[in-house]
């Protein structure tokens, strides 16, 4: 079955970082883009960076553009998100998602776009 797995959240001071890990079983990330999202109570789920089946294209949400990256081991076939100077309003469940993508360059931060996803790990960035 295709599952995936986040891990690595957790609580954070201000100006913290944290990476979080996506680890995809059965099938392999080489064909497929990935999505990271969040939510908070009472708001849709917003995209938060992607990259593509190959890598070699990825895209950020601005409000964490220059402090976040994502990437991918292939040999691991799992995708990270490292999070550097977090701040309070990055507070927020975190869900990666998959979906199978014959563009090696093309990545994705429509939440409908995915057909799997993990069940979320919490990030709270607080004093």
């Amino acid at each position: 079955q295709l599952q995936l797995v986040e891990s690595g959240g957790g609580l954070v001071q201000p100006g913290g970082s944290l990476r979080l890990s996506c680890a995809a079983s059965g099938f392999t990330l080489e064909h497929y883009a990935i999505g990271w999202f969040r939510q908070t109570p009472g708001n849709e789920r917003e995209g938060v960076s992607c990259i593509s089946s190959s890598g070699g294209s990825t895209d950020y949400w601005h409000s964490v553009q220059g402090r976040f990256t994502i990437s991918k081991d292939n040999a691991k076939n799992t995708v990270y998100l490292q999070m550097n100077r977090l701040e309070p309003e990055d507070t927020a469940v975190y869900y990666c998602a998959a979906t199978e993508s014959f563009s090696g360059y093309a990545c994705y931060f429509t939440p409908g776009v995915y057909d799997y996803w993990g069940q979320g790990t919490q990030v709270t960035v607080s004093s």
